[in-house]
């Protein structure tokens, strides 16, 4: 209850926590029970709550679009001109890895050969790229102190 406030929700944790503590039980020498059984709820609450928080998630925008997929065409569309508009306001290097992992379907490797940045500084334009694409789509663009 602490975490998520919501007692339906709490009891759900309780239930799966229970499952994970039973499972994970023996991958670990656990010599504090109590503290181990904490850090477990704990992570699993905050998992809970940060899943909540999602907006519209880029990788759904940027998947092909279909009949089966795409209730309402008008609005999909209206939606990947925003996300063409929040495009423009990252930094080169979050927008040149955004585009060619999620639009063009490169990998990671293929993507850190072709501009020559590292592993590390591609996945890292790419979740910093999500993460401001995310705060521009919900209009918070003055976060990004721009």
């Amino acid at each position: 209850m602490k975490y998520l406030k919501n007692p339906e929700e709490a009891r759900d944790a309780v239930q799966q926590i229970f499952l994970k503590a039973i499972t994970e039980l023996h991958k670990y020498e656990v010599t504090y029970f109590s503290s181990w059984l904490y850090m477990i709820a704990k992570n699993h609450c905050l998992m809970t709550l940060r899943n909540h928080r999602r907006a519209v998630p880029v990788d759904k925008v940027a998947e092909p679009l279909t009949e089966e997929n795409d209730p309402d065409p008008l609005q999909s569309e209206r939606l990947l001109k925003e996300l063409e508009e929040a495009l423009k306001h990252l930094n080169p290097e979050q927008k040149a890895c955004i585009r060619m992992f999620y639009l063009e379907k490169k990998s990671y490797q293929i993507v850190a050969s072709e501009t020559g940045f590292s592993l590390l500084q591609v996945k890292s334009y790419i979740q910093n790229g999500k993460r401001n694409l995310r705060l521009i789509l919900e209009g918070k663009l003055d976060q990004l102190d721009r």
